[in-house]
């Protein structure tokens, strides 16, 4: 992880969500909303998981920010979506402006379509698809606040704690996916750093901010994902509370070009995740 990036605006950064092919949402799908509560709550300063559900039928808690923002939801898997398949695990949304004709596109580009285009009543259409190396996300059409209908999406920043900082890629073919983002979501690779045997991490812009990198996926990764980095206030604490609410800390912390520090950790309930802040002490 870098944070390595073009704009370092936070303004500017959020601009860019509204657009075709910028993350305007962020998903814990997870099988215990309430231990996910007292692990993030925790690791995270500043959120809070709500303890009631907002969506009618199904079990879904907004990641309430200090700011009195949202950084996000929690889904809670049922028997059946964990039977279908489904994990503990963070997902991306990528805005579409037709849902139905990305994801029509990314099926016959060798992505798939995993859950076909619906509309849910009060947030927009949306889809779930993967693209051609497996790593999932959503495309969502977002239905804006009935009183503020320019609203932008906030939850991905370049600099701000308690936002996602960085979205970074393992998949089994980088080239491809290099060539499948930019040309479904318009995104620009410039630039990339040497990590030796395991190729090269290739940093990726959209809209002139750098969101993220694409790289290699690791031998022991099992299948092409996305990882998202969460933005702390102190990466130790932040470490130490992973360590305390029971998640394991499997890489870092580590500098970062920039003089911060990252790290990658598995919550209680197995979902991958990162964090990314400055060292205090």
């Amino acid at each position: 992880m870098s944070d390595v990036r073009t704009d370092t605006n936070a303004a500017s950064a959020t601009r860019t969500a509204n657009s075709d092919g910028g993350f305007i949402w962020y998903e814990l799908m997870t099988t215990d909303h309430a231990a996910a509560k007292r692990f993030y709550d925790a690791v995270v300063a500043g959120w809070t998981i709500a303890t009631e559900s907002v969506a009618p039928g199904m079990e879904y808690r907004m990641v309430g920010r200090s700011d009195g923002g949202n950084a996000g939801g929690v889904l809670t898997l049922t028997e059946e979506m964990q039977a279908g398949g489904a994990r503990p695990m963070w997902m991306g949304y990528l805005h579409a402006a037709d849902v139905d004709a990305k994801a029509a596109a990314i099926a016959a580009d060798g992505g798939t379509v995993t859950m076909a285009p619906w509309d849910q009543p009060g947030v927009g259409r949306l889809a779930m698809v993967t693209d051609p190396s497996g790593a999932a996300f959503y495309l969502m059409d977002p239905i804006p606040p009935e009183d503020e209908a320019n609203a932008v999406s906030d939850v991905f920043s370049v600099d701000r704690p308690e936002h996602v900082r960085w979205n970074e890629l393992w998949s089994g073919d980088p080239a491809g996916a290099v060539d499948f983002y930019q040309r479904h979501f318009g995104w620009v690779q410039e630039g990339d750093m040497d990590m030796g045997e395991m190729g090269k991490y290739q940093f990726v812009q959209h809209n002139g901010v750098m969101i993220g990198a694409i790289m290699p996926r690791m031998p022991d990764v099992p299948a092409s994902m996305w990882n998202f980095y969460i933005g702390v206030e102190d990466i130790d604490r932040g470490a130490d509370a992973v360590r305390s609410g029971g998640g394991q800390v499997v890489n870092g912390p580590m500098e970062i070009p920039g003089g911060e520090y990252a790290l990658n950790a598995i919550d209680p309930q197995g979902a991958l995740f990162g964090l990314v802040g400055p060292r205090k002490n």
